[in-house]
């Protein structure tokens, strides 16, 4: 079976400091890998290496056999890989359709029509529709992005992300800054997802962690430390000591 995704000893660093060092790891379709580690571990410089928004300094990455490590960002998403941020990444004065129908006419290719009327592109209005429904913001479309409360805002970013028809799905802290509520309502909406999406997430609340990964990735200074199931990873003396700080 060919792994959806593929690092073979990545690396960057910024001046003396190696953020990534070395880190290879594999990724089955379908899977939900999570990325743990506590702050400074490389997470989000992973992250970056992965989505094509820094280069590597050296190894390998690869998309479904397809070695990507050289190709910007947009390129990656063409191949099928999708990414939501710590940051919202809105258009905070369109509307929750507005939003998500810019991202579906980009994957169509209808943003480069420039003398077409948009009424007319039927298609991407009911699929914007479709995945307004999909994140829980089908009764919401015409509410401004802006006006969304926190946790909507999320899922939006998620619905923009699923408009370019990811194989690959990397959530960066998708929680983070949630209520209990909100918190629980975005677990449920990635459970939700078809199982043959991929996802890749970083997200430090445990709970969440151990609700939606197959498996997860440990992080120290920039080093892969353990990898495994869920089980494993809590029963992993050296992840108890550096992550969970406690023994569980």
């Amino acid at each position: 079976m060919i792994e959806i995704l593929r690092l073979d000893n990545l690396k960057r660093n910024f001046g003396g400091l190696m953020a990534v060092d070395g880190i290879s790891l594999s990724v089955a379709p379908g899977e939900r890998r999570a990325i743990i580690g506590p702050n400074g571990a490389g997470k989000t410089t992973l992250f970056n290496l992965i989505s094509g928004e820094l280069p590597a300094a050296a190894g390998k990455i690869f998309l479904a056999d397809q070695d990507v490590t050289g190709r910007p960002a947009h390129a990656r998403a063409r191949l099928g890989m999708g990414r939501t941020f710590q940051r919202n990444n809105l258009f905070f004065g369109l509307s929750a359709f507005e939003n998500v129908r810019l991202a579906v006419q980009h994957r169509q290719g209808i943003s480069r029509r420039y003398f077409a009327s948009v009424s007319r592109f039927g298609a991407a209005n009911r699929d914007a529709l479709s995945l307004l429904e999909r994140v829980g913001l089908g009764d919401s479309p015409d509410t401004l992005a802006g006006a969304l409360a926190y946790g909507q805002q999320r899922a939006l970013e998620i619905a923009l992300a699923l408009a370019t028809e990811p194989k690959l799905l990397l959530l960066d802290e998708p929680t983070a800054g949630m209520s209990p509520a909100e918190t629980a309502e975005i677990v449920r909406l990635i459970n939700g997802l078809p199982r043959d999406l991929t996802i890749l997430i970083i997200e430090h609340d445990m709970d969440v962690i151990f609700s939606l990964a197959d498996r997860i990735s440990v992080l120290y200074y920039g080093r892969l430390l353990a990898e495994g199931a869920p089980a494993e990873i809590k029963a992993n003396r050296k992840a108890q000591e550096i992550y969970f700080g406690v023994t569980l």
